[in-house]
């Protein structure tokens, strides 16, 4: 079976959105170019920052930031809370405050290029 385990963003500079990611990450990259920042998760899931001016081939137009959503999971409010203090301290844009949704609760942040990170905690399953 194949299962996707590595996520790209097409980014505008790869070095400086890698230290936005080690900065919401808390976890340093395994290695920094110019063209390509990769980050391996606990979970062993990576990521990868691709400068979006040497991606081949090019991506569609219309495709870009904002197209695409990074989510963490968290185990309760309270975690959701702290998260988006901790990020709204260190200068992260944040486009949607906690906020109650019919899936559950959530905040919306920005990185550097426009990608949206979403953080949730799931409502629970009313079956």
């Amino acid at each position: 079976m194949n299962i996707p385990n590595y996520t790209l963003l097409y980014v505008d500079d790869p070095v400086a959105s890698a230290a936005f990611y080690e900065r919401v990450l808390g976890l340093a990259p395994v290695d920094v170019s110019p063209t390509f920042v990769p980050f391996v998760l606990p979970n062993g899931t990576k990521l990868g920052l691709w400068s979006q001016h040497t991606v081949a081939p090019r991506p569609a137009a219309g495709a870009g930031p904002g197209m695409t959503e990074l989510g963490f999971a968290l185990a309760d409010h309270a975690a959701l809370d702290a998260l988006h203090a901790d990020w709204a301290a260190a200068g992260v844009t944040i486009i949607e405050p906690p906020t109650t949704h019919d899936f559950g609760r959530a905040f919306t942040a920005l990185d550097p290029d426009g990608h949206r990170l979403r953080a949730f905690v799931l409502a629970p399953d009313p079956r």
